[in-house]
């Protein structure tokens, strides 16, 4: 018989005990260990991670109280939250036993025991131990994507009137649950808006799932944004929750929502029409609750009038418009903005503090900024690279061929911002030794939006 692949710990002052329960386990899982010393537990839990423990309530000769078992219990679950913690005691100790399950146990075993129940006793809570693994994992999801709500929330910078009008849009709308569009064009920071309108609202201690909808092909729309049932096809191993159950209670955003397919359309319409879903390989309905926000920088209403885009989906999604505006009509944020990229990236490549010069701040101001915030970001991150003086100068920006009087034709400067993101993309990824999971994270990119980008540039 395979053993199960397991890791127990048994914990009891009685020599015997240890003895012929590693002796009858051993047969039957990979690794356990005994203890007889209680204070040796923090040093073992230090350097395994136990599936199962077994804990005595009482170690001290002729104690009866349990209070040593709750002690050992509490500093278990203090390094392990997500630990299984079995009793062991005497008949006369149940009562304590249940109240230890009050207190973090999962169960309790009664001496002396029969092995068929040792056995089942410890399988059983295997599954257990799973579960409270995983909600520890979600937990800490949760929390990484709290943190990363807060920060981009903290990343919004403007005091321009273009931009206090969006940001009192965004107090308005927050506390509401209805659906926002965010339009504006590309690098402009839509998702950061969107983030501001889930931090403002009512759901703010949910989840904020975010969701490129370009970069997700057709054929892996549904089982993507609906999930799946083990078995719906070839590589669905397990069942797996789609976007929107992931999302439920929280905010979910869609963005480069213009990018999908009239079919796409139809199937995303039903599921916000219904509020519920239905996993791929299921006829089961999943009732969502979801805040809907959408963005995209493609012109939806002509799209409707050329027949690309569903009237009934647009209604369905623009209860409220929000229009970001480029940052060629907020040129007043524009020092708070190129101050704000010179901390982060000077902090990121360990650069002493540098500032650019009144007269690189003139010709920047004169900028058309096609690709807005986010080639201003890849401007001054390249800056701060390339200079040796802690003074930023017009040469070290490579907006040549700028026009003064902003009637430049965009190619050229469409032209440099690829040059620099093609540069930045093979920098990042030779620092993450090819990683392209860190690399992608490190550029605020999607794994998906990274290899298109990778392939676009031949890299």
């Amino acid at each position: 018989m395979d053993k199960i692949d397991a890791k127990i710990l048994i914990v009891d002052d009685d020599q015997d005990v240890l003895l012929a329960a590693k002796l009858f386990l051993k047969q039957h899982f990979n690794i356990v260990h005994t203890e007889k010393e209680p204070d040796n537990i923090p040093n073992l839990l230090a350097v395994e991670n136990y599936d199962v423990i077994l804990l005595d309530m009482n170690f001290s000769k002729d104690a009866t109280s349990g209070k040593e078992g709750f002690h050992w219990l509490n500093v278990i679950l203090e390094i392990d939250p997500a630990a299984v913690v079995i009793f062991i005691t005497g008949y006369g100790d149940i009562e304590l036993a249940v109240q230890g399950i009050k207190q973090g146990a999962t169960n309790f075993l009664l001496k002396p025991w029969e092995n068929k129940k040792l056995l089942a006793t410890i399988t059983a809570n295997l599954k257990v131990r799973e579960s409270k693994k995983e909600l520890e994992n979600l937990r800490s999801r949760q929390k990484v994507m709290m943190a990363d709500q807060d920060q981009s929330y903290a990343d919004i910078i403007g005091t321009s009137p273009a931009m206090n009008q969006v940001l009192g849009s965004v107090q308005k709308v927050a506390k509401t649950d209805a659906n926002v569009l965010i339009l504006g064009e590309n690098g402009t920071g839509k998702e950061l808006i969107a983030r501001a309108i889930h931090k403002a609202s009512n759901r703010s201690n949910e989840v904020f799932i975010s969701v490129d909808l370009g970069a997700i092909s057709e054929s892996l729309f549904e089982s993507e944004l609906f999930g799946f049932k083990k078995g719906a096809f070839t590589d669905a191993k397990e069942d797996r929750a789609g976007r929107f159950e992931a999302a439920h209670k929280g905010t979910i955003f869609l963005d480069e929502i213009g990018n999908l397919s009239l079919g796409l359309q139809s199937k995303l319409l039903s599921v916000l029409q219904n509020r519920k879903v239905v996993r791929l390989g299921t006829n089961k309905e999943i009732p969502i609750d979801v805040r809907l926000v959408c963005a995209t920088n493609m012109p939806l209403y002509q799209m409707v009038n050329e027949n690309k885009f569903r009237q009934d989906l647009l209604y369905r999604i623009n209860t409220v418009e929000v229009k970001v505006p480029p940052l060629r009509d907020r040129l007043e944020d524009l020092p708070d903005l190129i101050d704000h990229f010179l901390k982060i990236y000077g902090k990121k490549y360990n650069q002493s503090a540098k500032r650019v010069s009144p007269s690189t701040m003139k010709r920047l101001e004169k900028h058309t900024w096609p690709g807005n915030i986010r080639e201003l970001q890849h401007a001054v991150e390249r800056a701060v690279i390339m200079s040796e003086s802690n003074v930023l100068e017009p040469h070290d920006f490579f907006l040549s061929q700028m026009d003064d009087n902003k009637t430049t034709d965009i190619t050229t400067p469409s032209m440099n911002l690829e040059e620099t993101e093609k540069m930045l993309i093979r920098k990042v990824i030779d620092k993450h030794g090819g990683n392209i999971s860190k690399a992608a994270k490190e550029l605020g990119l999607t794994r998906a939006s990274l290899y298109r980008r990778l392939e676009k540039y031949g890299i």
